[in-house]
């Protein structure tokens, strides 16, 4: 007769019934706490702000730093190519990767300071005196248009992959339900922020070649919302050791501590 397998997490137990042997569960993942489901999938309001703040004023940003218009789509063919590359990569080495900040954690630890960075220097690209329609300008602005949609797509996996790792059947309707609310909770916020600034008096118009304040401090906001979220989701959420990671999910404890296999 199967006996049910015990594991202490923080201060309290739960209990992950063995697998049947006439019947394997997809995994037994106990019950999260509303407080913990709400720390996984609300940083998809902060991720989403980032995207929506690059996809709705980039044209703007370019054509303001001197851009030709008709150039534009070289600028943007280059945030699709990074989620591309980057979202395969980070979800096959995430896997892998097992340290006392936990498996998916490292990259958001990483990524999230990175892309506050990037979204506070993109909307400043013709306030560093490089000059009007000037080389100098538009590398600028292409190279941080560039990191900005890596770190993003860097940030984005963890609270997508993490929903796999931690939430069972039970609970995963919602965490991806409230996941999908929070992101356009944060597209919705991050496409309104320069009207609103605009509405209390903030500048929407500036010198030749300067980017308004009015969208600069969009991007400091969402960077500010961005930053604060992962940091909570970091400090809130405690991922389960490879062990425990192994037990839920009925898998070979050893699988999760092979370099060339996936712990999934």
């Amino acid at each position: 007769m199967n006996q049910p397998a015990t594991n202490s997490l923080g201060n309290h137990k739960v209990t992950a019934a063995a697998p049947s042997k006439t019947k394997r569960l997809a995994n037994s993942l106990p019950n999260l706490p509303l407080k913990t489901l709400f720390a996984i999938t609300f940083g998809f309001c902060g991720v989403n702000m980032a995207f929506s703040l690059q996809s709705s004023q980039m044209s703007r940003i370019f054509q303001t730093i001197g851009a030709n218009p008709t150039n534009l789509g070289l600028f943007f063919i280059l945030p699709p190519l990074a989620g591309l590359i980057v979202q395969p990569l980070v979800g096959k080495y995430s896997d892998r990767t097992w340290n006392r900040f936990g498996r998916r954690m490292p990259y958001l630890l990483f990524s999230a300071p990175v892309a506050a960075l990037v979204m506070i220097l993109l909307p400043n690209a013709g306030s560093f005196g490089f000059g009007y329609a000037s080389m100098a300008a538009l590398v600028f602005g292409a190279i941080a248009i560039l990191f900005m949609d890596l770190s993003s797509n860097i940030c984005m996996q963890p609270f997508r992959m993490i929903i796999g790792d931690m939430v069972n059947e039970k609970q995963k309707d919602k965490a991806w339900s409230w996941q999908q609310a929070f992101s356009n909770l944060g597209g919705v916020l991050a496409t309104l922020l320069p009207f609103i600034l605009t509405f209390f008096g903030v500048a929407n118009t500036a010198k030749k070649g300067v980017v308004p304040l009015s969208v600069r401090l969009a991007f400091y906001i969402g960077a500010a919302i961005l930053l604060g979220i992962s940091a909570y989701t970091i400090h809130t959420v405690k991922e389960y050791d490879p062990d425990t990671y192994a037990l839920y999910h009925h898998i070979d404890p050893q699988a999760t501590r092979t370099p060339n296999r996936s712990g999934n």
